[in-house]
């Protein structure tokens, strides 16, 4: 996969000048990290400083978001890098580094309460002061095609199925229910992929990244993306007790938190649910348009997100069927090739 305005080996060594044009002494950048997306990351260090160069080539990626929401976020006083420099022609941007730990291999049973009550502080934050006027809207459109992602991508790519009417009009009546829930809640600031990958282990904890995608929309997506991650799992009555935390921080903070826990649940499992779709959906797009198979093989995991809600909640029973019928109640590993 290589983009469109040149091989990454002639971006790195671009990427290579700028930041040594900017520090005024020539530089070498080691890789931080990479990511589901065309961003690349890279270390800098010089003398005793250590910074990370965003590589986000256009025209798949923009900068622009990344800075924009960045701003509101440490004008919220949010932990997220402070941007030094920044190429938005090209997609280059120079942060301070927040580390290379994420919360993904730091958190465990021993620490997860103290660490999920500082993610949940950090959340309410974000909601209550982060600037979420002129973000795109959650909307209707917004939610349907995230949806869409699960027959387009996993039904017709990686299980190679074709709908008829009929199975795509009860397909039709889920998302009809999934995104009627969401819009009927309250509004805030949506991080749209607060998790632990995207929390980094620093001072003040946590540093938080992979903002760029925030929208305006339904109060509960960044909890439940918190506690149904893409990469741990946790037992169902310890993630009913995180979420009576936050919904008992949220009214303190004057958030418009369900005050009846039963109601905050139905909407973190409504909207859980379309966020378990869409990401079946992009995992299986990023194995079979973008040749990375790793992410698909995590599935399994939002299958059963998505049972444990189904069990509970009569409004998707049939999509309980559906997924029997489809013969991926718990998904499978990767079809396409490294």
């Amino acid at each position: 996969m290589q983009p469109e305005n040149g091989n990454p080996d002639r971006r790195r060594r671009e990427l290579d000048q700028w930041v040594s044009d900017w520090l005024g002494v020539a530089v070498r950048g080691e890789n931080a990290s990479a990511d589901a997306s065309f961003r690349r990351y890279f270390r800098y260090r010089h003398q005793g400083r250590s910074l990370v160069a965003m590589d986000a080539p256009p025209p798949q990626e923009d900068c622009r978001p990344f800075v924009q929401v960045a701003g509101r976020l440490a004008a919220a006083g949010v932990n997220v890098p402070e941007i030094l420099a920044q190429d938005l022609e090209r997609g280059f941007l120079l942060l301070t580094d927040m580390g290379s730990e994420t919360w993904l291999t730091a958190l465990n049973d021993a620490n997860a309460d103290a660490w999920f009550g500082a993610a949940l502080e950090t959340l309410i934050v974000q909601q209550s002061r982060a600037d979420a006027s002129g973000l795109p809207a959650y909307d209707r459109a917004l939610l349907r095609r995230e949806l869409d992602l699960f027959p387009q991508w996993y039904l017709a790519r990686e299980k190679n199925l074709t709908l008829d009417a009929a199975a795509s009009a009860r397909l039709d009546a889920v998302f009809d229910t999934l995104i009627e829930a969401a819009l009927a809640q309250p509004t805030v600031f949506v991080h749209r992929d607060y998790m632990p990958r995207n929390l980094m282990v620093s001072e003040p904890n946590p540093g938080v990244l992979d903002f760029q995608d925030a929208v305006r929309g339904p109060i509960t997506y960044d909890a439940i993306s918190l506690f149904k991650d893409a990469f741990l799992s946790w037992p169902e009555a310890r993630v009913h007790g995180w979420l009576r935390e936050y919904q008992r921080r949220g009214l303190e903070a004057g958030l418009p938190v369900p005050a009846d826990f039963e109601a905050l649940l139905r909407d973190c499992d409504l909207m859980g649910a379309q966020r378990h779709l869409k990401v079946i959906g992009i995992f299986a797009r990023i194995c079979h348009r973008d040749g990375k198979p790793r992410y698909l093989a995590d599935t399994p995991r939002f299958f059963a997100y998505l049972r444990t809600v189904i069990a509970r909640r009569p409004e998707l029973a049939d999509l309980g069927v559906l997924l029997d019928e489809w013969g991926c109640p718990t998904g499978e590993g990767p079809s396409c090739a490294p």
